[in-house]
């Protein structure tokens, strides 16, 4: 299989999350060295923390859930794209991208990334995200994944979310929270598996890149 990156985010209580969503608690609540068969642990925590997919039913009331995404669309090849300091990843800006015919999936790796090097920073609101036209100009063009390397490919600063509805609402697997520091520019097979919660707007998600 040649090289493994995982670029998920190691799910702990002390791990950054949106700013409106209880931290995660995870707890030992059984522990062999009391006398309990087993050692077991309980955790509460937002479907939309840490490294993370969204479904449509997330922003567009009555779509398809976590458990109706396409296992085709989130495994495959991707291209990582690397747009340096940029503040936003703009229409602009992907039509100027080196973008392999056909590819179907875009990881964009930002300054984003360099703010996991702790990884219970303080949520930091000027994250870089994707603008509107460039979600737009992504969905006529048949990209099927978008990944982000923070919380959210949309920024904070709305009350509308259009980068959402225009991603979900064209059925796009919209892919938050990936850890992208280790990664270089390129094409690489993605592996992204949600956890299969049926019903629910999104999903915890393990995910990794290989060599193809």
């Amino acid at each position: 299989m040649g090289k493994i990156w995982d670029i998920t985010l190691p799910y702990t209580n002390d791990l950054t999350g949106w700013p409106s969503a209880a931290k995660a608690n995870i707890e030992r609540v059984r522990f062999i060295a009391q006398g309990a068969s087993a050692n077991v642990s309980r955790m509460t925590v937002s479907a939309h923390h840490g490294t993370h997919v969204d479904a449509p039913l997330h922003y567009v009331d009555g779509a398809g859930a976590i458990e109706t995404l396409p296992l085709d669309v989130l495994m495959g090849p991707a291209q990582l794209v690397d747009v340096g300091d940029a503040p936003s990843i703009s229409q602009a800006m992907m039509e100027e991208m080196d973008l392999m015919d056909g590819i179907e999936r875009i990881l964009f790796k930002t300054t984003n990334s360099a703010l996991w090097n702790d990884m219970a920073h303080e949520f930091y609101d000027q994250f870089v995200a994707v603008d509107a036209d460039a979600a737009t100009w992504m969905v006529d063009r048949g990209i099927r994944l978008v990944g982000v390397d923070y919380l959210s490919v949309e920024t904070i600063h709305t009350d509308e979310y259009p980068t959402h509805k225009i991603l979900l609402g064209a059925a796009v697997v919209v892919l938050e929270g990936v850890d992208l520091r280790e990664v270089s520019p390129g094409i690489y097979n993605l592996i992204c598996l949600p956890v299969n919660i049926e019903g629910c707007d999104g999903a915890p998600a393990r995910v990794v890149l290989t060599e193809l």
